[in-house]
């Protein structure tokens, strides 16, 4: 526990501190953890640093987050980039004789797209021209006000499984403790800054973010107990890998960028 608690404290403040300073710093930051987040996907499906896949996916999960528009370089589109990514990966079916699978091209595609977009929508957010800041901490707020309500409303008041064969220590009452939490604190930013957001706006924030962080949440925790696995990694002692620690982050900020509920 205390070193569940120490390793918290030290990479929380370490992410907020370059979250603060915004610009190469933070983008750095997310590209390196996007980087490990890719080696721990390709390292649960079996595969090697030095597998095809693995190089192809990499370099394509880069090309997604990396925000080349930022530094003054001209780059392809993300549906671009993603169908050539699927172009390469299923050429080397080919090129392999089919010693790389259809199966195994297929879960490397829907990491590299899943971890990519993911963690190029949280630069996405903090790079905005304007409020940049602001719409990074709520966001970030509302996922982890909704993991905080669902732990202590569900040790206060669970009592029934909210999907018990994902995962068996989740409740309904706390599923539903943190939507409510998400959304408190969601309305809290709004009354701070209302010329930035209206009341209806963060209600509607806060119950996204709680939705959506909870569902990523069961995502990993289904794809662990297919592999027969408890963590993604153990980068962060007490608190496993970065996948385990971003599978929330990964599914909101996309949800809210597409949906304008952060209007980047």
């Amino acid at each position: 526990m205390k070193q569940r608690l120490v390793t918290g404290v030290l990479a929380g403040a370490l992410f907020l501190g370059l979250m603060i300073l915004g610009g190469h710093f933070y983008a750095a930051l997310i590209i390196v953890m996007a980087s490990i987040a890719m080696f721990e996907f390709s390292r649960m499906n079996h595969l090697s640093w030095k597998n095809p896949l693995h190089i192809a996916a990499l370099i394509g999960m880069l090309a997604l987050v990396i925000p080349f528009e930022w530094y003054g370089l001209n780059w392809l589109a993300d549906t671009t980039i993603i169908w050539l990514l699927m172009f390469i990966l299923l050429a080397l079916t080919v090129l392999t004789k089919n010693q790389i699978t259809i199966d195994e091209v297929a879960l490397t595609f829907l990491g590299t797209v899943y971890l990519g977009i993911g963690f190029a929508a949280m630069i996405d957010v903090r790079l905005m021209e304007e409020h940049a800041l602001w719409w990074s901490f709520i966001a970030f707020c509302s996922i982890w006000a909704s993991d905080i309500g669902a732990y202590f409303f569900g040790r206060a008041f669970g009592k029934r499984k909210l999907w018990p064969l994902i995962s068996p220590n989740k409740t309904i009452e706390g599923a539903i403790g943190g939507v409510i939490s998400s959304i408190i604190v969601a309305i809290v930013f709004a009354i701070i800054a209302p010329n930035i957001m209206e009341l209806w706006h963060a209600v509607l924030l806060g119950l996204v973010a709680a939705v959506a962080g909870q569902l990523g949440d069961l995502m990993q925790s289904a794809y662990k107990r297919v592999r027969g696995i408890k963590d993604m990694g153990n980068l962060l002692p007490g608190h496993g890998g970065i996948i385990d620690r971003t599978d929330s982050w990964i599914i909101v900020f996309p949800i809210l960028v597409l949906t304008q509920l952060i209007p980047v």
